[in-house]
Order: C-alpha cells, then sequence, then structure tokens
C-alpha cells in the first residue's frame, strides 16, 4: 500500500513519538529533546518551548499509542476527537521544501494540537483504507515499540528502535541448530 507522501510522513512521525517512550526508555525528558525531535522530524510552526506545551505532546502521544493498537470503532472515534479538539480545517498549504500538502490548523495552534491533527489526518487515511493491520507492535518479545509496515508484502513485523530483527533471527537460528543436533 502507498499512501500519499504526507500521510507516509505523518505515519512515521507518529510511530517516532510512540517509540520515544517505549521500552520504558523517555526520549523527550526535556524541552531540549522535543526540540531535537521537532528539527529531525521536520515539524515547524509555534511553540511556546515550555514545560506545558512538553507535557501536551506526551499526552498526545500516549493517546496515539492507544489508537495505534486499537480497534476501527475505538481509532475513529478517536481521531475524530483529535480533529474536533483542534477546529481542524483541512486545506492545502505548501509550504518550507515541502510541496503542495494538507494540514488542518494553522502554524500559530499549539503544538500538540498540530502533531495531533496531522496524526489523524494520517490515521484517517489509513482507516479509510482498511489499512489498520499495518499498525503493528514489535514482533520481539522484550519490545513493545510500535511498528509501520508499508511493505508490499506486509513482512515487516520488527521496530527501527534496535536490534530486534536481528536477535529475533539469530535466536531462531541457535534454536534450529540446537535442534539439529
Amino acid at each position: 500500500m502507498v499512501f500519499a507522501p504526507d500521510t507516509e510522513i505523518a505515519l512515521r512521525t507518529v510511530v517516532d513519538l510512540i517509540n520515544s517512550a517505549a521500552n520504558g526508555e523517555e526520549k523527550l525528558a526535556t524541552v531540549a529533546d522535543l526540540d531535537r525531535f521537532l528539527e529531525t522530524e521536520g515539524l515547524s510552526g509555534s511553540r511556546t518551548r515550555d514545560a506545558a506545551e512538553l507535557a501536551s505532546v506526551h499526552a498526545l502521544r500516549a493517546e496515539l499509542a492507544r489508537l495505534w493498537t486499537a480497534d476501527e470503532d475505538t481509532a475513529v472515534e478517536g481521531v475524530n476527537r483529535l480533529l474536533r479538539e483542534a477546529h481542524a480545517l483541512p486545506q492545502l498549504l505548501k509550504h518550507d521544501e515541502w510541496d503542495w500538502h494538507f494540514h488542518a490548523t494553522t502554524r500559530d495552534a499549539p503544538l500538540a494540537d498540530r502533531m495531533g491533527t496531522e496524526a489523524a489526518m494520517a490515521l484517517a487515511d489509513v482507516i479509510r483504507s482498511k489499512e489498520m493491520d499495518r499498525m503493528l507492535v514489535c514482533a520481539a518479545d522484550d519490545c513493545e515499540a510500535v511498528v509501520l509496515d508499508l511493505s508490499r508484502n506486509r513482512s515487516k513485523r520488527y521496530c527501527d528502535t534496535g536490534n530486534c530483527a536481528n536477535r529475533a533471527h539469530v535466536a531462531a537460528y541457535r534454536a534450529r541448530r540446537a535442534a539439529g543436533e
């Protein structure tokens, strides 16, 4: 499945945001951490750069993590709530290095509203396309990071946060060797 470029970018940002707290590790502990995250993800717009803004992004992250593993009806409710609370008004924009893409809030809207709206718009595309099965949790037993499977054959099972795939493959290899001895 190929989504529109802005949808894929927003979905990858959702994955990175959720995984910033995966496996008990907090990667957005400070406003400076949030600054780096936003720069890496290419998110722009107004900022307050304070503890309240960081807390609102943490709250959004928790909501998106719940939606990632939710059933379709629950995900729809959450997406609609995010859009409604941000007073979303979708429109096409071109800015920075990005060609035409959707935004549903202004650049002056609070950061968590902008991030939540972009995530909700992307998740709406996933839901409408009946592709929620591409939103996974890492298959490694000791990992709770999320995975976005955009592969044609739906084969991605492990996250990008560490070496989960390597560890699983090595363990399977060792198990096969031990069984053969």
